[in-house]
Formats: structure tokens, C-alpha cells, sequence
């Protein structure tokens, strides 16, 4: 029984802390949802690569991407 106040009191503790620390870090939720990145289709060959890994070429204006500097290169 003596167990319980405590158990009580760090319940309260928790959610009068918790949403002041959710404030406080926004940041990572952000950075957590945006860590997905879009993929992206070579031309050549077909796989699909990391949108920021990705060799980028342009074609009127547009880019395009591939996996590799082989495959950008026999693009051409």
C-alpha cells in the first residue's frame, strides 16, 4: 500500500512533463517523418535508386536520374 502514492505521484510527474518535452524537441519528430526518401526510376536500367544518391543528368530542363555513372553515360 505504500507503493501506490509513489506509483500515483510518478504518473502525474509523467504527464506534466511529457507534453512540455514534446515542445521542446519538434525537431526530431520532423526529421523522423522526413527521413523516408523518394525513389527514383533509372531510365536504362530500370532500378530504382535514392532520389539524393542518385546521378542526376538533365533533358530539357527536367531531370533525370540514375544509379550509376555507367548507366548515366550510356543514356546519352
Amino acid at each position: 500500500m505504500r507503493l501506490l502514492p509513489w506509483l500515483l505521484w510518478g504518473l502525474v510527474v509523467v504527464l506534466l512533463v511529457l507534453p512540455a518535452l514534446r515542445r521542446a524537441f519538434p525537431a526530431r519528430r520532423r526529421e523522423a517523418a522526413g527521413a523516408r526518401e523518394e525513389l527514383v526510376k533509372d531510365p536504362v536500367c530500370h532500378t530504382y535508386v535514392v532520389r539524393s544518391r542518385a546521378v542526376t543528368r538533365s533533358r530539357d530542363g527536367q531531370p533525370v536520374y540514375f544509379c550509376s555513372p555507367r548507366c548515366a553515360s550510356r543514356w546519352g
